[in-house]
Formats: structure tokens, C-alpha cells, sequence
């Protein structure tokens, strides 16, 4: 879906194609060239992209009106203290490189607004992340992270969270502090549940939790206002059809469901209170096809609804008999309604 795209994209070519702005992309290049280095007061945006820089280029340090920085794709190993004195930074970014530490006085770049170190070598959360109290998109994915630190709560102005493809085994709960995240991706880890905290998340449309571990999920989420959900291969949801059973009917259900198939009259003078209370409960098979009723023994089948195009959710259904099973006359899927997308949302199984 296009609304999911802008949540998750790099650096846009537009802002190395303005005035002042300069796309080295591709150019082999391991020094600056002497022509940005003659005026680097100049420039506010840089495209580095796919060269051969192992460092941070030390005269980048003199490019004090720079907004906008993309270093991916290089190698980088290292990033200098020169890039603290871009004051003006707003965007960096050095996704698939080398990198597996950042400038001790990092967090100190309070202009700084989106920060994409995807696909590099950090083994811990940098401390130094939850200091930019203006940061609204991190990316930080693919990495070797197993741990977020508690403070990553601090980091109030999140919109876009990307964390997926690490080694994650839990979410401390203060991610729940985090009340203007959009989007959330937690995918590709090793979590095996979420914090009942994300229901503070009112703003969150977009929750990525695929090829997790997750067995259970809070109650709390189905008041998630989610436009995306994805939890597909999780024990979740294999666990939800393998824990699926029929309970053959007893001799009293029998012929309970005669009685009220047959239409067979009865009043509480031809029978005892209690089972006129059971005849009472009987409920009617969800198969439109079908006229059975059900008492206590009923076959729990699994119906997945897609959502959005992007993922799908078990719901739960009682039919009357293994046998009876029927095809839906229409197709759950973004065209439904707002309303209808939550209230299936609140059926799904949580655990």
C-alpha cells in the first residue's frame, strides 16, 4: 500500500536535486572533491551514496549549514567527532555499512529529525539515540541488537520506529511512552510477546510483529486504532488452528438438536426445568447454508480475513459438525469499512 511506503523509505532524491545540493552517488569517490570543499558553507545537502568512504570524511565537519547527509552503502567504520559540528543536520543517514559505534557527544545533535542506521554491525542501542529530543523517524534495522535500553521511553517525538531484522527477545515496557509513534516494526526478531503498554500508543496505524515468537498477545491491543497489523508466522497463529478439536455430541445433545431441528413442540409440563433451559440454549450454526443447531459440542474453525492487502487474522467461528463448512459470499479486505476493520479486529483470538 502507498501509505505504508512513506513509513519506511530512505532518504528522498528530491532533496539531493534542489539548489545547493549536490549527488555524488556512485562516483567511486573516497575523497571530497575540491570543489565542495572550497565553499562548504554552500551546501545543504549531500548524496554520498555507494562510494568507497571508510570514515567520516573530516572536512564534512566544515559543512555547517548541511540539513540533509546520505552515506550509505560505503563501508563506513567509523563516524568522527567532525560531524557534531553540523549544527544544522536534520537528516542523516549511513544505512549498510560498517558501523558499530557512534561519536560519544552524538546525542548533543538536538536538530536532528530522522536517523537511518539500518543494516550495520551495532550489537547495543546507542545511549546516545535517546538524547535527540526531536528525532522523529529512527531506523534501526538489521543490526545485532538483543536489547532496548529502558530510556528508549524518552524519545517522545518518535513518529516512525524501525527495528526489525534484530535480535530482540522483549520490548521494555516504556516503548509505551512513546504517544506520537505512527508506525512500529518490530518484525523479523526473536520477541515472544509485547508490553500491555502499546494500548497508550493511540496514534500507532501501522504495527509490524511478523516471524516473531509470539504466543500470546495482550488484550489490551484490540483498542489500537491500527490501519496495518502483521503478525503472520507466529506460534500465534499456528498454534490457534493446531488447538482446534471436535467434541463428538452426547446422547442428551442428540437429541437436543432433534428436538429443535424437528421443530418438536415441548412445554415445562412435559419436561424438567433444566432441560428446558439446556433446549433454551441451543445456537444456530453460523453456515448460512446449514439449519443445525449446536449445544455444548461444536467444531471451533479457523476463518483468516485479510486486511489491507498486507496480512491475515484468524478469526473464530462455531459451525455444527465437522462436515459443515461453507464458502464466504464475499472477501473481507481494505474496501471495508473503518468500523467493520475494527470490530473484526476485536474477534481476533489473542491467546
Amino acid at each position: 500500500m502507498a501509505q505504508s511506503l512513506q513509513y519506511f523509505s530512505s532518504s528522498s532524491d528530491s532533496e539531493f536535486h534542489d539548489e545547493n545540493s549536490e549527488d555524488l552517488s556512485h562516483s567511486e569517490l573516497d575523497v571530497l572533491p575540491n570543489y565542495l570543499t572550497h565553499d562548504p558553507q554552500t551546501w545543504k545537502s549531500i548524496q554520498l551514496s555507494f562510494n568507497n568512504f571508510t570514515v567520516f570524511p573530516e572536512e564534512l565537519g566544515t559543512f555547517v549549514n548541511l540539513v540533509n547527509i546520505d552515506l550509505s552503502n560505503n563501508g563506513l567504520t567509523y563516524i568522527s567527532d567532525s560531524l557534531l559540528n553540523l549544527s544544522a543536520l536534520q537528516n542523516f543517514t549511513a544505512r549498510n555499512n560498517l558501523l558499530d559505534g557512534l561519536p560519544k557527544d552524538f546525542g548533543t545533535m538536538r536538530t536532528l529529525e530522522t536517523v537511518n542506521f539500518s543494516g550495520n554491525k551495532f550489537k547495543e542501542f546507542p545511549m546516545q539515540l535517546t538524547e535527540l529530543e526531536n528525532l522523529k523517524t529512527l531506523h534501526f534495522g538489521a543490526n545485532q541488537i538483543s536489547y532496548l535500553p529502558n530510556a528508549i521511553g524518552n524519545m517522545r517525538s518518535l513518529e516512525i520506529l524501525y527495528l526489525g531484522g534484530n535480535s530482540l527477545t522483549e520490548v521494555p515496557a516504556t516503548v509505551g511512552s512513546l504517544n506520537h509513534l505512527t508506525a512500529l516494526v518490530l518484525c523479523d526478531n526473536q520477541l515472544n510477546s509485547i508490553p500491555p503498554t502499546f494500548v497508550n500508543l493511540r496514534k500507532l496505524q501501522s504495527l509490524s510483529l511478523h516471524n516473531n515468537k509470539i504466543a500470546t498477545l495482550p488484550p489490551e491491543i484490540v483498542s489500537l486504532n491500527l490501519v496495518e497489523l502483521s503478525l503472520r508466522n507466529n506460534p500465534l497463529v499456528a498454534r490457534f488452528v493446531q488447538d482446534l478439536s471436535f467434541k463428538p455430541p452426547s446422547l442428551l445433545e442428540l437429541s437436543g438438536r432433534v428436538i429443535k431441528i424437528e421443530r418438536v413442540p415441548y412445554s415445562e409440563k412435559d419436561l424438567p426445568s433444566r432441560l428446558i433451559c439446556y433446549l433454551n440454549s441451543a445456537q444456530q450454526c453460523v453456515n448460512p447454508m446449514c439449519k443445525g443447531v449446536f449445544f455444548d459440542s461444536k467444531v471451533e474453525q479457523v476463518k483468516f480475513v485479510d486486511f489491507c492487502g498486507k496480512y491475515r487474522l484468524p478469526l473464530l467461528q462455531y459451525l455444527c459438525s465437522p462436515v459443515c463448512s461453507y464458502k464466504p459470499a464475499y472477501a473481507e479486505s481494505d474496501t471495508d469499512s473503518e468500523d467493520s476493520a475494527k470490530s473484526k479486529l476485536k474477534k481476533v483470538l489473542l491467546g
